[in-house]
């Protein structure tokens, strides 16, 4: 089938535009390759896909070019992982997510409905459950009190996603992804940031004096996720992909530590606003819907990322664009 993959350049979206070429489907990506995080890392990403991908630098809030991707190309499923990414930077600059992850998925929908295509698989995220207190997260918990703009938009995603389902019969899952992590990674991600920082002797910022808890997710899982919901979306589902198991921020950084065998220095500080205590996955209705499982644990992942990062080079690494 031919998939458009928005947000192709990003960490999650190369990682299924890879999946879905190597099983055999044609692959069109969409992505503005912003500058939120270095360029250089996303043309990388790119680069590993070579000519097996038909590439348009397009911006997914620009609905006029947007729509000749979709008159050019005849499309059986759409994909969408573009997004503003980052909790923090969303109480800087509001806008760029009422743009991209509002506006951009308004876009992608209406012309889901002008072009009649049916199948749309598109990314939530955990931050949606917001200051919850009952853990496992579970799809059946309410998430109407959001505490970051960018939680806020990802509950207007499904929402719209839902109402063009009921409208106009547009197949829908979303994925609310928890804590991916892996190689190829987001520089603005604490396993990033913190390997980054401590081999080059730097200390690390550690929020919450440490006491966070995280259900990171290595990105195959996630990938895999993604494209057993590309082959099964029917309906509506909101689902959740996540590892099902909680890892404190102090463990994470230890896990670092031991991989680099090198301490950090680290500078705690406060909560931030926006951040919740724990993520924590139910993910009993994914592997009913799915028949998905994460199988890669903390330790092996972050082996990896930081196998890959050493193999990087540290001008691709850097913040030029």
């Amino acid at each position: 089938m031919r998939v458009m993959v928005t947000g192709g350049a990003g960490f999650i979206g190369f990682y299924v535009a890879k999946a879905l070429i190597e099983r055999g489907d044609e692959v069109v990506i969409v992505d503005c390759l912003s500058d939120y995080y270095s360029v250089a890392l996303k043309k990388n990403r790119l680069k590993q896909l070579g000519d097996r991908v038909k590439f348009y630098q397009v911006d997914v809030a620009d609905f006029d070019e947007l729509k000749r991707v979709f008159t050019e190309n005849k499309l059986d499923k759409i994909c969408h992982l573009a997004a503003q990414a980052g909790v923090r930077y969303s109480l800087e600059n509001p806008f760029a997510y009422e743009k991209t992850n509002n506006l951009g998925t308004l876009n992608i929908l209406e012309l889901m409905r002008e072009f009649n295509v049916k199948d749309l698989v598109f990314a939530s995220s955990s931050s949606v459950y917001g200051g919850n207190k009952k853990t496992p997260f579970s799809v059946e918990d309410p998430v109407d009190s959001p505490i970051s703009i960018y939680a806020a938009t990802k509950k207007h995603n499904e929402l719209m996603a839902h109402a063009y389902h009921k409208l106009y019969g547009l197949n829908c899952f979303g994925l609310r992804f928890f804590t991916v992590y892996g190689p190829w990674g987001r520089p603005d991600m604490a396993l990033f940031k913190f390997t980054k920082a401590i081999l080059e002797n730097k200390p690390i910022d550690v929020y919450n004096h440490g006491d966070h808890e995280r259900d990171f997710t290595y990105v195959t899982d996630i990938v895999e996720g993604v494209l057993l919901a590309l082959d099964k979306v029917t309906g509506f589902e909101i689902l959740n992909l996540g590892n099902n198991k909680c890892v404190t921020l102090k463990h994470f950084i230890s896990c670092i530590e031991t991989e680099l065998g090198k301490e950090a220095e680290k500078n705690m500080l406060p909560m931030q606003p926006g951040d919740v205590h724990k993520t924590f996955a139910d993910i009993e209705k994914t592997k009913e819907v799915l028949g998905w499982e994460p199988k890669v644990g903390i330790e092996e992942g972050i082996k990896n990322f930081i196998d890959w990062y050493k193999d990087y080079s540290e001008t691709a690494i850097g913040n030029e664009n």
